[in-house]
């Protein structure tokens, strides 16, 4: 459990009452009926509070795959999603977050995962593999306001992505997907690197005004 060794305030793994990564699983969740059944998560996190396994279980049954699709979509290893969605249930079990009072529970679990995963870009930042994260983040922070619907947020970014040119498309393609260098687009391209920059710079723009827009559209309607 490498995110749970590399923090001091997580208990090793062995000291769990059971298996957290196990309980992510989409089918080793014996809960009781009753509990995975409930309509009302607010029963399941009164379970939670005193020390019910079996909900805890349930509730983490009931939220991986919302929880997971959140950072999967906004990071391009899929273990490291995997690693980061186990880190948000973990602090809940442990008690390092703490369950919201008449709340829901979807917007509260995604700001949960929004920090995990600023403090993940910032323990990796000189690494390429966050910048696609970190724009993710930006585009996030534009709809900070909207976060009970994420997946309408997502829907946004591919329209806008859709409605670049197709240089600018390409561009941000290889610099985040592919982890190219910028030198190394601009000989793809037949630009000069600062050219590229420049043109990743305004791409990124466009997607932020491009969401900002959408979000408002959506807001008004």
């Amino acid at each position: 459990m490498p995110s749970g060794q590399s923090t001091s305030y997580l208990p090793d793994a062995a000291t769990l009452p059971f298996d957290l990564r196990a309980a992510m699983g989409q089918n080793v969740c014996d809960a009781r009926h009753d509990v995975v059944a409930a309509d009302d998560d607010a029963l399941l996190i009164e379970a939670i509070k005193g020390q019910d396994r079996e909900a805890f279980a349930a509730f983490v049954s009931r939220q991986q795959g919302f929880v997971f699709g959140y950072l999967r979509s906004r990071m391009l290893e899929p273990s490291d999603a995997e690693d980061l969605c186990q880190e948000v249930f973990l602090r809940c079990f442990v008690g390092k977050v703490r369950f919201p009072e008449n709340v829901p529970v979807r917007p509260w679990l995604l700001g949960v995962a929004r920090n995990v995963l600023r403090e993940h870009v910032r323990k990796v930042n000189r690494r390429k593999e966050v910048a696609w994260t970190e724009l993710c983040l930006e585009i996030d922070a534009l709809a900070e306001n909207n976060h009970d619907d994420y997946s309408a947020v997502q829907g946004f970014l591919k329209q806008c992505l859709d409605s670049l040119g197709k240089s600018a498309r390409d561009a941000l393609d290889m610099h985040y997907y592919a982890q190219m260098k910028m030198s190394s687009i601009g000989a793809k391209l037949r630009r000069s690197e600062g050219a590229v920059k420049l043109l990743v710079f305004r791409a990124r723009q466009a997607l932020k005004n491009c969401i900002t827009r959408k979000i408002h559209a959506s807001a008004d309607d």
